[in-house]
């Protein structure tokens, strides 16, 4: 590379394809995209496969429901070996959820780092945080992980408003807004047992999930919401058959409901199916979603027009996701030629792993790293998932913790040529000021850490 093209700072379209709207670069992929830098990113969107033998939600539920049993049977038996045995298959199930936990969420980093479509895994990224469930209780640290693969992924391409009844309806969700407990005040439910309703899934469905906090609802509007998609609970394993989503009836709250303006008089299931629908396909919800997206992959302020092609997008297709990332990619405005956006946490190890191909990296140091970054999976602690703002990440000790790990991970790479890995993750992309510093370190682990916190690393 000539010191003339590390003199200029604008960021090739390859460059873009690869790390703006990809994990960065793995291997030779910066050369594969300099031949077509959009046709490049198109080729990314394919669908999520995920690998290895992890515990579906069902196996979660049927694990936790043995740790109840075990507990009611503890507190009657007071002999000491059956307390000794029940306390051993409390543990087990205990322990069951965190391995759960533990393995799902490092499984998906891992193939993140490996995959060869890193664009599609960023999008997973983006929905599994829009869709944001936290891994706090044992039912939920087992269940957690299981919503971005059994929800999110199969759709991941596909309709919108079939992903959003895929997560409204998975047990994660249901259970982590604790629509399981809300019951119709004129249900059978409610008249026999006097249990009440829980608006926690409704707001957060219109707040987060579809029209946005802007989006022109009222209070009435999530009462009428709560009401439609009362009823819709999850299986007692053991005790019904089958798994996972199940509507109960008695549960339901009789008569139509009225959302934004519009009667519904669908009778059980349907009718706060058909509310969901509508709020797929609400403009309100083609502008929320389709600013965060375009927020997420191309810049902190996306462009006026290009949002508005996405949302028309949106509303001509049916909510297609694959078509409105498409519409984005092919948006001049999509490739602002500087960098956007600064690295979260997770986009930083991801493509720090990327560039240097490291292979004896553990799961545990893996998730390890996550947590002293600040961005432990399934851990944002609200259901409006982890900023991406690049201010809340921008802090003096987070850029610490970012140093340290840019040390720590350089020193098990001594073997790695810096000016090589700087010239298969950014190309020409790097100004003079970084080239030189690589160049110019006093050691192979100095040359990296200084090229992993590099503004040209850094940003993206």
């Amino acid at each position: 590379m000539s010191e003339n093209s590390m003199s200029s700072t604008i960021i090739s379209r390859a460059n873009i394809a690869v790390n703006r709207f990809g994990y960065g670069a793995r291997g030779d992929e910066l050369a594969q995209a300099e031949k077509d830098p959009k046709q490049w990113v198109e080729s990314q969107l394919k669908p999520i496969k995920f690998n290895g033998d992890f515990p579906h939600s069902n196996t979660i539920l049927i694990e936790h429901a043995k740790y109840q049993k075990e507990k009611k049977r503890q507190k009657k038996q007071q002999r000491k070996n059956s307390q000794s045995r029940n306390m051993q298959d409390k543990k087990k199930a205990k322990n069951f959820s965190r391995i759960a936990l533990r393995n799902m969420s490092a499984d998906t980093i891992n193939q993140a780092i490996a995959s060869s479509n890193s664009v599609s895994w960023r999008l997973l990224d983006f929905f599994s945080n829009h869709f944001s469930v936290t891994a706090h209780g044992l039912l939920m640290v087992g269940l957690s992980a299981t919503l971005e693969r059994e929800a999110i992924a199969p759709h991941l391409l596909g309709n919108f408003e079939d992903m959003l009844m895929a997560v409204e309806q998975h047990p994660g969700m249901l259970i982590y807004l604790n629509n399981e407990k809300s019951f119709g005040p004129n249900s059978r439910m409610a008249k026999k047992h006097k249990k009440g309703l829980n608006e926690n899934l409704a707001r957060e469905i219109m707040e987060l999930h579809t029209l946005g906090v802007d989006g022109g609802y009222s209070q009435t509007d999530v009462i009428e919401l709560a009401k439609g998609i009362t009823g819709w609970s999850v299986k007692r394993p053991g005790k019904e058959r089958g798994e996972g989503f199940v509507f109960r009836a008695y549960g339901h709250e009789p008569g139509a409901r009225k959302l934004l303006g519009k009667t519904y008089s669908q009778k059980g299931i349907a009718q706060g199916s058909q509310m969901l629908r509508d709020l797929a396909m609400h403009p309100a919800t083609a502008k929320h979603v389709c600013y965060k997206l375009a927020h997420h992959f191309v810049s902190q302020n996306p462009p006026a027009s290009l949002l508005k092609e996405m949302q028309a997008t949106w509303l001509k297709t049916h909510g297609n996701i694959n078509a409105v990332m498409r519409c984005l990619f092919d948006a001049d405005d999509a490739w602002l030629n500087s960098t956007q956006k600064y690295k979260t946490p997770r986009e930083f190890v991801i493509s720090t792993l990327r560039a240097l191909s490291l292979k004896k990296y553990n799961d545990k140091a893996l998730l390890s790293t996550l947590i002293n970054l600040g961005q432990q999976p399934f851990n944002a602690g609200s259901p409006a998932g982890y900023s991406d703002d690049e201010l809340d990440w921008l802090g003096a000790s987070a850029l610490m913790a970012r140093i340290d790990w840019s040390t720590m991970v350089s020193g098990y790479s001594k073997r790695v040529n810096a000016e090589k890995v700087m010239s298969r993750a950014l190309g020409s992309s790097v100004s003079e000021l970084s080239y030189r510093s690589v160049l110019r370190a006093e050691s192979s682990q100095q040359a990296l850490t200084l090229l992993l916190m590099s503004p040209e690393f850094q940003r993206r």
